[in-house]
């Protein structure tokens, strides 16, 4: 049971006077009746007296998190009765951890800069007190230096405050000089110590840190104070968003926003999330893609358009997927998907450059080429090299040929799930399966995959001489789609027919689906979105689009194994 048998006397007596409105005080306050005379002060001497850590002397003092706050909550008390305000309004600083790192880097070993004074402020990550010397390790979000405590150099009161009111985990700033000490460790040398928030609830342990996976995302704060790296993923995350949108806007890109909330989903084939508005008394749906909407710009007139935005899909979870994710779509009138290769490389280079400092990055012990031209190859010439089958025949043929291509397909996939290819209602979804089941896997270098079937391909223009195929690409690394691109549709008659033979064939696909794994994945209607429709038949320029995932690529540029890693409060059950 917790008690209070280490909280300073007057700060219990405050508590215990409200006891009989709070249950759980009241259980403490009895408890701690019964503290013997001089317990408390026994108590208070273990945890200040003798050097060492007093984090850790408190949590052997202290059998419970809720008898750690107590104290610490005691701590912050005699923090004010000392004249200061444990949680400050502001701090004036001179120089961040980095910049003194970097301007002090020649001070040699055992030298002292009396003459420099410096203001630094940050959270205290270590601490150690051997007699009249102290050290600890001061964290700001540049970097890290170390604290000099000398009782002979600070202020009067500041050592003992910093022995017995200080503890791992705190905000506090200080004053002084610089030094660095005889084993090279640039030191502020203490002269002014100032306690700006006391933390009451103490760090993870120093040596195994925040070991549970899901406790690291669901309480990412304490990931990213225990966890090395996990800041720096973050931000490099959004330097990649920043290098990405000034690249484009140096090209003359106008960033743009579109709705969250839609009428109905569209620009992609994914279950969507619902949601239902009150006053308007009806279903919406999350956006599952950018696309209709920034076209609707395009027909309007802004001939290169890029939005940076959240998209949601109802789908699964696992290392490469959040059903909350962040993509970049962009659209430039007068353009094909020739010129979004172009495109697409350039702005992975510069993010690459940006983040790493070279366009060759390491991935999972895996060295990725960003700086060499990406190879460029049909979907249908890969699966020929891994298969043998050549599907350009049955794809001219059409329906046809349709269990032909079914029983070439399976005898090349025997071993491996046969399902979705038993129930695919066309040679183009045949096609696909077999490609990503066999080849996508296997493209761990950046490569485009172009030509896709036009089943598949709703949105991208037909192929200019390859029946039965569009111009679209997907690029691939390390076995993960990245980015996908068309030469965006503009008949309005065709468009219509490929978004109607959509809807047809996603309500076959329900109707048919055998009661497999992957029967879920098809269990939402779609529909064909008129507007849009409408805005076509206005008349949309030649235009060449793209969409990437913004997570993935930095997945790649920072080695994080997980979607989640580069998330900073990735979706949870």
């Amino acid at each position: 049971m917790a008690t209070m048998a280490h909280v300073p006397r007057v700060v219990r007596q405050t508590v215990c006077r409200f006891a009989s409105r709070k249950r759980h005080l009241y259980s403490i306050c009895k408890s701690s009746a019964s503290v013997p005379p001089g317990a408390e002060e026994k108590s208070r001497k273990n945890q200040q007296g003798g050097g060492g850590n007093s984090t850790k002397r408190e949590e052997k003092s202290a059998s419970s998190i809720d008898e750690i706050r107590q104290l610490r909550i005691a701590k912050a008390n005699e923090i004010r009765e000392k004249g200061q305000n444990p949680y400050a309004y502001k701090y004036e600083r001179t120089h961040s951890a980095e910049e003194l790192q970097r301007l002090y880097k020649d001070l040699p070993h055992g030298e002292q800069r009396d003459d420099v004074h410096v203001s630094v402020a940050g959270r205290v990550m270590m601490r150690r007190v051997m007699g009249k010397l102290a050290f600890a390790k001061l964290v700001d979000g540049s970097g890290s230096i170390q604290l000099y405590v000398d009782k002979k150099s600070i202020e009067e009161g500041g050592f003992q405050m910093f022995k017995q009111l200080v503890d791992a985990g705190d905000i506090v700033g200080v004053q002084g000089g610089l030094r660095r000490t005889d084993k090279g460790e640039l030191s502020v040398v203490v002269k002014n110590l100032f306690v700006l928030t006391k933390a009451i609830l103490p760090l993870p342990d120093k040596y195994h840190g925040l070991t549970d996976v899901e406790s690291r995302y669901r309480k990412r704060y304490l990931d990213m104070i225990a966890t090395p790296g996990v800041a720096e993923t973050l931000k490099a995350r959004s330097l990649v968003v920043s290098t990405i949108r000034r690249a484009l806007e140096d090209m003359g890109f106008l960033e743009v926003e579109t709705p969250v909330l839609e009428s109905a989903a569209g620009g992609a084939d994914a279950r969507p999330f619902v949601t239902y508005h009150n006053t308007l008394e009806r279903d919406f749906t999350l956006r599952i893609a950018t696309e209709l909407h920034l076209k609707r710009l395009v027909v309007g007139g802004l001939e290169k358009v890029f939005e940076i935005g959240r998209i949601f899909r109802n789908e699964g979870i696992s290392s490469r997927h959040n059903p909350e994710f962040t993509s970049i779509e962009l659209y430039e009138a007068y353009s094909d998907y020739n010129d979004m290769m172009d495109l697409t490389e350039k702005l992975i280079r510069g993010a690459s450059q940006a983040v790493t400092g070279s366009t060759r990055v390491s991935y999972q012990e895996t060295e990725l080429d960003f700086e060499s031209p990406f190879r460029r190859v049909a979907m249908h010439d890969l699966v020929k090299e891994k298969t043998g089958i050549d599907f350009i025949p049955y794809l001219q043929a059409g329906s046809e040929q349709l269990e032909a291509a079914r029983n070439d397909a399976m005898e090349a996939l025997a071993g491996s799930d046969v399902a979705k290819v038993r129930d695919a209602p066309s040679v183009g979804h045949i096609l696909n399966q077999v490609f990503e089941q066999l080849v996508e896997p296997t493209l761990i270098q950046p490569t485009f995959v172009l030509d896709h079937p036009v089943e598949i391909s709703p949105l991208a223009k037909p192929h200019r001489s390859m029946p039965g195929l569009v111009e679209r690409f997907e690029l691939f690394v390390f076995g993960r789609e990245l980015a996908n691109s068309f030469s965006e549709l503009t008949d309005p008659v065709d468009q219509r027919a490929r978004l109607e033979a959509q809807v047809a064939n996603h309500r076959a696909m329900k109707e048919t689906s055998s009661h497999s794994a992957h029967e879920e994945e098809g269990d939402y209607d779609i529909t064909v979105d008129e507007d849009f429709l409408a805005a076509i038949e206005q008349g949309m320029p030649p235009t060449g689009g793209m969409g990437m995932g913004i997570d993935r690529l930095v997945m790649l540029l920072t080695d994080s194994p997980s979607i989640r890693d580069v998330i900073a409060f990735p979706l949870m059950k």
